[in-house]
């Protein structure tokens, strides 16, 4: 963790990036040395096993463990086949590890020029400020300026990509998968089809998101809406947020979940503190909370100080409390959450604070400001993450058959899929446009993007249940957060009031979407 946030926040140093390596190659290699015990496990038995649990208090705790260990028996190997997957979990972590140093550490972009001449600092930290301002000439000259360092570098970037994506194919094979989709959603007990749900609803609402761009366009007075006028203020006066304002906002807004979480999200984020709060230059692109148990739960962001940065905050504190809760609660063995509920955690907080500002303030600029963060949020989560999980089952499916993945094709591939999203109102390059995949790290992580999406749907269902006073709604999502890795990721969600094996959360958080497009024409009219 030491080295991994020494080098988060400042990439350009060599001594942690070299601390960063090596500590990645002792992980590498203490998996390694235990990757005996699942194997040895499962050759003294289900039955031997389930009596020592019985026989023993001690054990009692690890009877999920045991039960989830013989579900995946058909694909765990050999203890030496184990060894040697285990000894490859460092070196196989080496195309994303190049991908960051080349495009966090080494890239080093042309300067935005904004309309008086002057020039602006382009770094990733410094990007989203700059496609937030409303400088269009500066906003393009950012956007062109950055995917066009992508642009010159695309075949190492999709080289590096493809060596990930063939290592994933390489794992499903080795373990006996059909797929890598059903390879990444076993490990949770996921049926694809909740993968599936969510692409169909999503091409399903396409036409609510073209709805909302022909509406920004209006509002922005262009006569042709481009991807950089995506995140363009509506408004010119939304309110400045300092750090202390947003804690103090994001308190109010989870005052329904009780003082105690109140108090210790608070004193986590003023006193103990856990968010490295400011930018500075070689810092990490994003943001991100990590940790484990004897720790805080740290963030790793750089606040701007506007709604943005508000909302950012609000989502890693929520990671952040779902990390502590489980901690207090779960023995080592279920301290760790999948990633598909993480996200879960996170939107809950933004949709509980976002609703908090809705009604608090009625003033017609600052409620233009909420929705258009909220909308930011949902072009982020709820269109841009499922355009990427479309991008990368296809990618999968062609490495799965043999087929080759170039620059080009991967390119062409991307823009198809943001032009069908986008429709007739947002013209598209496909050159810069079909690079997006290049700028987003999280598809070295297989199958991660689409659970933004399942988990802002679960978070609004949930949120929804809290604001709408169900019953037992704040003490069944409390024992989600609480629940850590002891239940399988569905079986949490359902105890705490949502089912995503079904739609009807994707479907209810596309109709929270469309009242804030109804709420923002009628405020922009």
């Amino acid at each position: 963790m030491y080295a991994g946030f020494s080098y988060s926040v400042d990439t350009a140093d060599q001594d942690t990036a070299a601390m960063a390596d090596k500590a990645g190659g002792v992980y590498g290699q203490v998996v390694a040395a235990i990757s005996f015990v699942q194997p040895e496990m499962l050759i003294i038995g289900e039955q031997v096993l389930g009596q020592w649990l019985s026989n023993d208090a001690r054990l009692t705790k690890y009877e999920h463990f045991v039960s989830n260990l013989f579900r995946k028996q058909a694909h765990v190997r050999s203890s030496e086949v184990e060894e040697i997957l285990g000894m490859l979990a460092n070196p196989f972590e080496g195309a994303s590890a190049t991908t960051s140093m080349l495009t966090n550490a080494d890239f080093k972009f042309v300067a935005a020029v904004d309309r008086e001449g002057n020039e602006l600092d382009l770094t990733q930290g410094t990007l989203g400020k700059i496609l937030n301002g409303t400088d269009r000439k500066a906003r393009k000259n950012a956007w062109n300026n950055y995917l066009d360092k992508y642009l010159g570098h695309k075949n190492t970037l999709a080289s590096s990509l493809g060596t990930s994506i063939k290592q994933n194919v390489f794992q499903m094979r080795a373990r006996k998968h059909e797929s890598t989709l059903g390879m990444s959603l076993f490990e949770n007990d996921i049926d694809t089809a909740v993968f599936h749900n969510l692409i169909d609803v999503f091409k399903k609402n396409l036409p609510v998101w073209q709805r909302y761009f022909e509406i920004r366009r209006k509002v922005l007075g262009v006569e042709t809406l481009h991807p950089y006028d995506l995140w363009a203020p509506l408004t010119k006066n939304s309110p400045p947020v300092s750090y202390e304002q947003a804690i103090d906002w994001i308190c109010e807004g989870l005052k329904p979940m009780g003082a105690e979480y109140v108090a210790t999200l608070s004193k986590g984020a003023l006193e103990e503190r856990w968010v490295d709060v400011f930018p500075n230059q070689g810092k990490r692109n994003g943001a991100f909370s990590w940790g484990a148990p004897g720790t805080h739960p740290f963030i790793m962001m750089s606040f701007g100080s506007n709604m943005i940065g508000l909302s950012t905050l609000a989502h890693e504190l929520g990671h952040s409390m779902h990390s502590y809760l489980t901690w207090q609660n779960q023995p080592l063995v279920y301290s760790e959450y999948s990633l598909f509920v993480a996200e879960v955690a996170s939107n809950f907080q933004q949709a509980m604070v976002r609703e908090h500002l809705l009604k608090s303030n009625p003033e017609k600029d600052f409620q233009i400001a909420i929705i258009e963060e909220a909308m930011m949020n949902f072009l982020r989560y709820f269109f841009i993450m499922p355009t990427l999980a479309r991008f990368e089952l296809e990618i999968h499916l062609r490495a799965e058959k043999g087929q080759p993945l170039t620059a080009d094709t991967m390119m062409a591939l991307m823009a198809d899929l943001f032009a069908e999203g986008y429709g007739e109102t947002v013209k598209i390059d496909r050159e810069r446009v079909g690079m997006i995949w290049s700028t987003f790290g999280h598809l070295f992580s297989d199958y991660y993007v689409y659970q933004y999406a399942t988990g802002i749907s679960g978070a609004h269902a949930l949120s929804r249940r809290i604001l709408d006073g169900v019953p037992n709604a704040v003490e069944d999502y409390t024992k989600f957060l609480k629940a850590g890795s002891s239940m399988y990721p569905l079986d949490a969600l359902k105890m705490a009031g949502v089912d995503l094996t079904t739609p009807d959360a994707v479907e209810e958080t596309f109709a929270v979407m469309s009242e804030y497009i109804d709420k923002l024409e009628e405020l922009t009219a």
